[in-house]
């Protein structure tokens, strides 16, 4: 995706059907912008080595391969660049642990992947029309 485009939400997920599930809720009520890293390490790259500006949303799994997504958080935070893009953890973990780690981190929210197609559809699209559409963000 060029510079030219913007990209409103950066998708994180490992998992194919979780991302296409995802990229098709997105698509449907927001349409273009969505771009896709399958994994942390594509995503720090894409948020930290290209020159384009930020996405305004980041939905981070947790459990992924090369690189986890507190990982990223982490590392998103550090970096004046990034600090304040909103990120909001999808993820299937219901672990305490990861709740708390991720809000200490600084996620704006924990969301658990619902498990029926139709829920998981609807929350996809209600958090990105909140995130893209209603949150006022510090650019």
């Amino acid at each position: 995706m060029s510079a030219a485009q913007a990209v409103e939400i950066l998708l994180v997920e490992d998992s194919p059907d979780d991302a296409e599930l995802t990229l098709r809720a997105l698509r449907l009520r927001l349409a273009n912008g969505v771009v896709h890293a399958r994994d942390g390490e594509e995503a720090l790259r894409f948020l930290l080595e290209g020159d384009s500006p930020p996405p305004r949303l980041v939905l981070l799994d947790l459990k992924m391969p090369k690189i986890g997504g507190l990982e990223v958080l982490q590392r998103l935070r550090a970096d004046p660049r990034t600090r304040t893009v909103p990120v909001v953890i999808l993820t299937s973990s219901k672990e305490e642990p990861d709740v708390a780690a991720g809000y200490a981190l600084g996620a704006n929210s924990y969301i658990v992947k619902p498990v029926e197609f139709e829920n998981f559809q609807e929350a996809v699209a209600r958090i990105g029309l909140y995130w893209v559409l209603l949150n006022h963000a510090p650019r």
